[in-house]
C-alpha cells in the first residue's frame, strides 16, 4: 500500500463509524451557525478584535460548514 491509501483508508473509516458521523456532523452544524453569530460576537465584543476582521472570520467559518456539510451530504453522512 502507497502512503496515498493509507491516508485515504483512515479518512473514510473515520467518516464511516458512527463518532465520525457524529463527530463531523455537529462540527458543520456548529460552524453554519455559531460562526456568522457567537464567533463575531466573542471577538468584536468580548475580544475587541476590529468588527470587520470578525466579519470575515465568521464569513470562513459560515463557508467552511458548508463545504464540510456539502462533504458529508455527497458521502451519503447526511441524507
Amino acid at each position: 500500500m502507497t502512503e496515498n491509501e493509507d491516508i485515504k483508508s483512515v479518512d473514510s473509516s473515520f467518516v464511516n463509524s458512527k463518532f465520525g458521523k457524529v463527530l463531523l456532523t455537529i462540527l458543520s452544524v456548529f460552524l453554519v451557525f455559531a460562526g456568522p453569530t457567537y464567533v463575531i460576537y466573542g471577538l468584536a465584543i468580548v475580544l475587541g478584535v476590529n468588527i470587520a476582521a470578525s466579519f470575515v472570520v465568521g464569513f470562513v467559518l459560515f463557508a467552511v460548514g458548508l463545504v464540510l456539510m456539502r462533504y458529508l451530504v455527497q458521502k451519503k453522512v447526511i441524507v
